[in-house]
Order: structure tokens, then C-alpha cells, then sequence
């Protein structure tokens, strides 16, 4: 089966870290600069525009399609950035809302898989309190430290982020209820490790709400480069989505397509469910 795996797995995964650690850097940038009221300067004394760029590299909220609102923040519902935090909103990348779908109740644990600056880690806490937690996993160290500062920030001590892939997440077996995730899984070179890490840490009955990107049947990926971080295009094509979430034992595997964000590509909401024990 092809799982849209590139020949270089380690190009893909640099390229998305380039991709990423360029925004996180931006986001960085902009905390600063809205912490001390001014535009941080160089070390020469010219004025850095990289708290500027952040509205090229990470603000995607305004990219439309149509008219309606593709990426981003502008994706969430008022009700959820509200329990988020702003500064966290402001990097945020994805093509949908998981909260839209994932249900979210007090005490239980959740993942976000490839969670960033922390939007929505951060939101999750808030819903599995009291007695919950939210896990976020990212493999930049850049992302991690936005992302407790962000967490710290919005007083939500109910939380943890991971230094880790998310091929390969640092928890035990059957230790997490829900798997989250907005437009991180389409970045993985390999599909198949991932999903099967989501079937390996949820508990039976535990659940997957993830916003992703799925290609149509007939699409054919980029072997990587700035295409597969920037437009979502290493996504799966529907079929074999479907295919591998029944592969790694994941049962009623659905996948809803909410609007096109390219030619052959569609955000999506993906589901899916670890069966009950016994």
C-alpha cells in the first residue's frame, strides 16, 4: 500500500522542522514584543522583523478559499478561544477545530499530538478539570517552550508537554482516553507508526478526534520540500486513511471532509475508536 512516504524520510522531517521552528521563532518574537510594548532590534542595531513574520509563516487564519477562512486560528469557534489563550492562538496552524468533535469531559486524560505553542492542550485542560489532564507532545524544543509559557501564562497547571515524536510518544500503553490533533499527522513521512501509537496509548474505548489533512483518491504527494510543511500535501489520500486506522486495529473509523484547502486536498475530521476491553 502506498502510505505517501517520501524516499527521505529525514529530509521530510527537516523540512518540517525548518518550517515550524522559523514560526515558532516568530511567535517568540511577537511574545516579546508585545511583553515590552516595542519591536525587539538586532544585536547591529537594525529593527528585527521576525515578530512581523509570523504573518507570513504562521498566520494562515486570512488564507480563504472561496471567501471562508482555510487555516488558523479563524477555524475555532468563540467559545473554545476563549478558554485558550491569545498568545497561543496566534501560532496557531491548523486546518480545523478537534474540540468540535472530541467531547471533552472532566477527568479524562488527552493528547495532542503535535501540540505547538499550546492552544490546544491548553483548552483541554480546562475541559478534563477537575481530575483530567492534557498532554502535548512536539519534537521542537523551540514549540515546547512556547508552549509552557503559554500554558503558565493562562494558569493551567493541569498539563504536561512531551519532548517527543509522534511516531514514538514517551507514555505507557492504554494511558490516554483521547487522541487530539489539528494538521500534524499529514506532516509525518510515514503515516502507519503514527497510527498505530494512537491505537498503542489509548485505553480500550478511548477515542481519536483529530482535524487533518486528507487528499482525494487520485492525488499524487510531493516527495517533500516546502510544498509537504507549508499546504498539507504529504496528507493521505481518503482511502487509505480508512485503511490504515482498520489496520492498526482503530474500529468505526470515519472521515468527514469539511472544505478544500488546495486542489485534491480537503481539511477533515478524522474518528476513530479503541475497542472496548473484553
Amino acid at each position: 500500500m502506498n502510505t505517501n512516504q517520501p524516499s527521505d524520510q529525514r529530509d521530510i522531517h527537516e523540512d518540517v522542522k525548518s518550517y515550524y521552528r522559523a514560526a515558532a521563532a516568530a511567535g517568540a518574537a511577537n511574545h516579546a514584543a508585545a511583553s515590552t510594548g516595542t519591536v525587539p532590534d538586532t544585536p547591529d542595531g537594525t529593527v528585527d522583523d521576525t515578530a512581523g513574520a509570523a504573518d507570513d509563516t504562521a498566520g494562515a487564519a486570512d488564507d480563504t478559499a472561496g471567501g471562508d477562512e482555510v487555516w488558523g486560528v479563524a477555524l475555532y469557534d468563540d467559545q473554545t478561544l476563549a478558554e485558550g489563550s491569545d498568545a497561543a492562538a496566534g501560532l496557531s496552524m491548523g486546518c480545523g477545530n478537534p474540540f468540535a468533535v472530541a467531547d471533552l469531559r472532566p477527568g479524562e486524560t488527552v493528547l495532542d499530538l503535535g501540540s505547538g505553542a499550546g492552544l490546544d492542550v491548553i483548552v483541554s485542560a480546562r475541559r478534563v478539570a477537575p481530575g483530567g489532564k492534557a498532554y502535548g507532545v512536539d519534537f521542537l524544543p523551540e514549540m515546547l517552550e512556547l508552549g509552557r509559557t503559554n500554558a503558565a501564562e493562562a494558569g493551567v497547571d493541569n498539563v504536561e508537554f512531551l519532548d517527543g515524536m509522534i511516531e514514538a510518544v514517551p507514555l505507557p500503553d492504554a494511558s490516554i482516553d483521547v487522541v487530539i490533533s489539528n494538521c500534524v499527522i499529514n506532516l509525518a513521512p510515514d503515516k502507519r507508526p503514527v497510527l498505530a501509537e494512537m491505537a498503542r496509548l489509548l485505553r480500550p474505548g478511548g477515542r481519536v478526534a483529530v482535524s487533518d489533512v486528507v487528499a482525494d483518491d487520485g492525488f499524487t504527494p510531493p516527495t517533500g520540500g516546502d510544498e509537504w510543511a507549508e499546504c498539507g500535501a504529504g496528507g493521505l489520500r481518503r482511502g487509505q486513511y480508512l485503511d490504515l486506522l482498520r489496520d492498526v486495529g482503530l474500529v468505526d473509523a470515519s472521515i468527514e471532509l469539511t472544505h478544500e484547502t488546495s486542489p485534491g486536498l480537503h481539511a477533515a475530521v478524522v474518528r476513530a475508536t479503541k475497542p472496548a476491553a473484553g
